[in-house]
């Protein structure tokens, strides 16, 4: 049930015109959230904010396009102007390869357009939001990423490269975010049902979906500060005991783990 618990607070939730963006917003202004709603379509955002509206919630709707600095920075001065600086970013717009080819088959104009949308987009965001939460020294990211930064799949190249490079970044801001008390998470939800995952045909034979409600939940968490002790890391809210991580936060710290790491060939290797 509801509870308010983040009420005072504003997020900004990018791709939140339909699936896991849509229901993430919703799920932020049910527990009292502001929200700034970014994405491509107007009418979808209209939407969403009608929702979060529903439960009683401050928002605004602003079509942008995340891969654009200039139209970004306006959105997120939009934002900021109606509801106040930004507690919370989500970035979960995302694009996914349109036919699962090798590499030498791609099409070369929209393999780099997913890499945009996956990796420049949450740049250009970050860029803009993050200024502020280092100022007021408080703020939260949530990338939604995916089990593909982790494992080589020659299918979908620029879907598993740019989820990959979007890992690194965050791991490249962890420490200098840290000192500013700012958090950042890369949080996958595993395989669900949306209108992307609908159009990969890797997919079209699964029956084991993960829950989007449950992600919506996760990330309601991590706006309230449950997983601050794992800054910087790779959850999987699809597959990960949640509640071990946390508790293991200190040990998964020491250990430099869940994050993108070569791994040594043995105690020999100089590398490792």
């Amino acid at each position: 049930m509801p509870t308010g618990s983040l009420t005072g607070q504003v997020g900004l939730v990018t791709g939140a015109g339909r699936g896991i963006g849509r229901e993430i917003a919703v799920g932020l202004a049910a527990e009292g959230m502001a929200v700034g709603l970014v994405g491509r379509t107007q009418e979808t955002l209209t939407d969403t904010l009608k929702e979060c509206v529903r439960h009683g919630s401050r928002g605004v709707a602003v079509a942008a396009d995340v891969t654009r600095p200039g139209s970004v920075r306006e959105a997120v001065r939009l934002v900021e102007r109606d509801l106040g600086p930004v507690d919370l970013l989500v970035n979960n717009a995302g694009s996914i390869d349109r036919a699962e080819v090798p590499l030498w088959e791609t099409d070369v104009t929209q393999w780099w357009q997913v890499v945009e949308v996956n990796l420049r987009g949450p740049y250009n965001l970050l860029r803009c939001v993050l200024p502020g939460m280092v100022r007021r020294r408080r703020g939260r990211v949530v990338n939604l990423n995916s089990g593909f930064a982790l494992r080589p799949d020659g299918h979908y190249t620029a879907y598993a490269t740019s989820k990959a490079a979007l890992l690194k970044l965050s791991d490249n801001l962890a420490d200098s975010l840290a000192e500013h008390q700012v958090v950042i998470l890369d949080i996958s939800p595993g395989a669900v049902a949306t209108d992307m995952t609908a159009g990969m045909p890797m997919f079209h034979d699964t029956t084991d979906w993960g829950s989007i409600p449950y992600m919506v939940a996760v990330t309601v968490d991590a706006a309230r500060g449950r997983f601050d002790a794992l800054h910087g890391r790779f959850l999987h809210a699809g597959r990960d005991d949640l509640e071990e991580l946390v508790r293991r936060a200190e040990e998964i710290r020491a250990a430099d783990a869940r994050t993108l790491r070569l791994r040594p060939y043995g105690p020999d290797d100089p590398m490792g």
